[in-house]
């Protein structure tokens, strides 16, 4: 299939930013003369035709923005949606919800589906099995606003909202410390997430101020409630078992918790649990967790609100921010 010709091809042909062709296209007179007329002559060389959906897209606003996130039932992404309904709907926005079950052909399809319905923007935290990014580009090519939340790319011409990973889990692991641990395993997510790298570091600092040696055998690849149970029973039997656990999110904490009742350990006397996020599971469960909030809610709302000051702004010629918010350790029983 032949490819078809976008506007980052000529940007990247011409080494400029792909606002600058987009406007070079349009005769904007902002644009130099020989810029213009080396896009304009590089486009027809190309076989270049303007996209129908970007140009209706541009001329006519739907109000409706897209949200992709990779589960709805996950409660921090609950929490997440009901930030950015909140401010969504107080700028007169509706809000379409997509969910990959962590599929990037899901995700594929998903992101059709909100160009095919002519959102104004959108809204995404990739699934943890996308590497694949092109069909966000596609988003970008028709000048349609991307803010990521959660989970970030720097790669593509989109904002993003995103927690400190790295101090949460670094101040998660501290704590364990502080309570005489020294043998604490990460459960971690994905090392190709940037979050999965910046908990990791986050994690690896804490040991090593603390004269700890960091040890790769300690870092699990394990970020779901199941795998926790299955990878546990053989790590909390072992004789040189950790003396507590630091999980990426809490469900994969509280599995672990389950395993270690079941072998019989106490908690927090044989063994301590950190988990991240803050859900309504870490102070349901017994014991309750402690847990790195990730202010959730808040963070839809700064997400929402970037998005739609970009969408009103209608310029698609500015250079992508990336926000970070802070986390705040939370002190339960499991510690």
């Amino acid at each position: 299939m032949k490819h078809q010709v976008t506007i980052k091809d000529i940007a990247n042909k011409l080494g400029v930013s792909i606002s600058t062709v987009s406007r070079a296209l349009k005769d904007h007179p902002d644009i130099s003369v020989k810029t213009r007329e080396a896009v304009q002559e590089l486009a027809k060389i190309l076989g270049y035709k303007p996209n129908l959906i970007a140009l209706n897209l541009k001329h006519s606003r739907t109000n409706t923005i897209g949200v992709l996130v990779p589960e709805v039932e996950h409660y921090f992404f609950s929490t997440i949606l009901n930030g950015v309904e909140e401010v969504a709907y107080k700028h007169n926005f509706s809000v379409m919800v997509f969910q990959s079950n962590e599929s990037y052909l899901r995700e594929v399809l998903n992101t059709q589906t909100l160009l095919a319905n002519r959102v104004d923007g959108v809204l995404a935290s990739f699934s943890k099995n996308t590497h694949d990014f092109s069909h966000f580009q596609q988003l970008v090519d028709n000048e349609i606003p991307l803010v990521f939340f959660d989970r970030e790319r720097d790669d593509l011409h989109a904002d993003s909202v995103i927690v400190d990973d790295y101090t949460g889990a670094y101040n998660a692991v501290s704590h364990l410390i502080s309570k005489g641990c020294t043998k604490i395993a990460f459960y971690s997510a994905p090392q190709h997430l940037v979050l999965g790298k910046n908990r990791l570091e986050g994690y690896k600092a804490a040991l090593e101020e603390n004269g700890i040696t960091f040890t790769p055998d300690q870092v699990y690849s394990c970020d779901t409630f199941g795998d926790a149970e299955k990878i546990s029973r053989s790590i909390l039997k072992k004789h040189d078992r950790p003396d507590a656990i630091f999980a990426v999110n809490d469900l994969t904490a509280i599995g672990a918790m389950k395993v270690a009742k079941q072998l019989g350990l106490r908690i927090p006397e044989d063994i301590r649990f950190v988990g991240f996020e803050n859900s309504r599971s870490s102070w349901i469960c017994e014991p309750e967790l402690t847990t790195v909030d990730q202010f959730g809610f808040e963070l839809g709302k700064k997400a929402t609100e970037i998005l739609i000051n970009r969408i009103k702004a209608d310029n698609f010629d500015y250079k992508p921010e990336r926000h970070t918010l802070k986390t705040k350790l939370i002190v339960r029983s499991s510690c």
